[in-house]
């Protein structure tokens, strides 16, 4: 048993000095670097930025404009009493400048339902982004809990590896006094190089899950760390609690709701357009044109303009009821999509809590067994060492020992995964 520990010891010396990331911490550091959160989050900011009244149509317009336009030319007159004027390389100009106020004030208040759609959409926004965050926090935690897994099955078949070095120092022992055959040890031999294969395969699909993890946390794929050695699974979850949060805060749901206040919203705007639109204009100008020939040589005006106009849709091809109608209809669509939703997400929270409470049980039974190969084990492998066993009987009861040990980390992998699952469905999956 001391060469047990210590080579178990010597193989987990390793693992304990690299760093040790909390799913916590890698929770932090997805929020922080995961490249579709970045992006979702740069969205949201345009739809922040877009909630503007002077977007949605309030405010007035102002434009300031200036236009000099010079010419020289060669020009003749012959005027009716037979005078005859001529200039060459005449100098033409016109200059023109001023500033000018256009702004509608009215126009069937289809600018604040804009308004609103524009903060529907800022909403909207928010919900996507919270859905890509839920869904990425649940990609990192599920690949996180992985690596725990797998940690779990690589210290189980370093455990295997020990037991399978000792066995083979014991045949090799007896053989030399003469109390085993070479048989013994050459099983022996086939044993320990059948888990050290395993643990290769275990090792090599653990580096890759762990570059997948560096990745989904957008850091360098040969980061090193270490995860916790155990996964907790919280078994006070409650169905009913669940499908309330999932109601109100299942992002999917929610977007499905807000598309369909910007529907309605939509409705507004469409029926602003039977009312007229009333604008009003104002403004201040300059001009001065001078000519080298004519009649006038120069003109010269200046002064403020002013005035309003309005205009009403008295029939545009029946344009507007069919707008209408379709507006109505698409907020119809919209209500039957929020029901739709709404029935897929309790639909999948039902499903969810069933696997979760499956997986609890599964994995109860499976610590359960747990025990009871490693108490059937070590019994037989007392038994071995004094000679009473063969080394057939005291390798199935290390497999044994070693399958369950496997299972027990499956079944809490996917008790662990059921739990993410109804967390992110109900939208309470913790983000911090």
């Amino acid at each position: 048993m001391r060469r047990v520990v210590w080579i178990l010891l010597f193989v987990a010396a390793p693992l304990c000095a690299q760093q040790l990331l909390t799913a916590e911490e890698a929770v932090k550091i997805a929020l922080e670097n995961n490249y579709d959160i970045r992006l979702r989050a740069n969205d949201l900011k345009i739809d922040s930025e877009n909630v503007a009244i002077g977007n949605a149509g309030m405010l007035p317009a102002v434009t300031a404009n200036v236009n000099d336009n010079n010419s020289r030319q060669y020009i003749r007159q012959v005027r009716s009493d037979g005078t005859i004027n001529e200039v060459n390389n005449g100098l033409n100009n016109n200059l023109s400048y001023g500033v000018n106020l256009g702004w509608t004030v009215f126009d069937g208040l289809s600018m604040f339902a804009r308004y609103d759609q524009l903060k529907e959409t800022q909403k909207l926004g928010e919900a996507e982004l919270q859905q890509a965050i839920l869904q990425r926090i649940g990609d990192v935690l599920e690949t996180y809990y992985n690596l725990v897994q797998q940690q779990q099955q690589l210290t189980a078949i370093d455990t295997a590896i020990a037991y399978s070095r000792e066995r083979l120092s014991l045949a090799e022992n007896r053989f030399s006094i003469g109390k085993a055959a070479r048989l013994d040890v050459l099983n022996a031999q086939v044993d320990l190089n059948t888990d050290l294969d395993s643990r290769l395969t275990q090792k090599a699909l653990y580096a890759r899950t762990l570059i997948e993890l560096n990745t989904l946390l957008g850091r360098d794929p040969k980061t090193e760390f270490r995860v916790a050695e155990t996964a907790d699974v919280e078994r006070g979850l409650l169905l009913p609690e669940l499908e309330e949060n999932a109601r109100k805060q299942n992002p999917q749901l929610q977007a499905q709701l807000i598309n369909k206040r910007i529907s309605e919203l939509n409705l507004r705007t469409i029926k602003g357009q039977r009312y007229p639109t009333i604008s009003v204009n104002t403004g201040y100008n300059f001009s001065d044109t001078r000519s080298s020939l004519g009649f006038t040589t120069q003109n010269t005006n200046r002064g403020f303009n002013y005035g309003f106009a309005a205009t009403l849709n008295v029939f545009d091809g029946f344009r507007q009821k069919r707008n209408e109608t379709i507006a109505k209809i698409q907020i119809e669509s919209a209500t039957l999509a929020v029901q739709q939703q709404e029935l897929a997400v309790l639909a999948a929270v039902d499903a969810a809590f069933q696997d979760y409470l499956t997986n609890l049980e599964m994995a109860d039974l499976a610590r359960e067994n747990v025990a009871i190969a490693k108490r059937n084990f070590e019994i037989t492998s007392d038994k071995f060492r004094i000679g009473t066993l063969t080394p057939v009987e005291v390798r199935t009861a290390q497999l044994n020992y070693l399958n369950a040990k496997v299972r027990l980390s499956n079944a809490l992998y996917s008790a662990k995964l059921s739990e993410l699952a109804l967390r992110e469905l109900s939208g309470t999956l913790r983000l911090r």
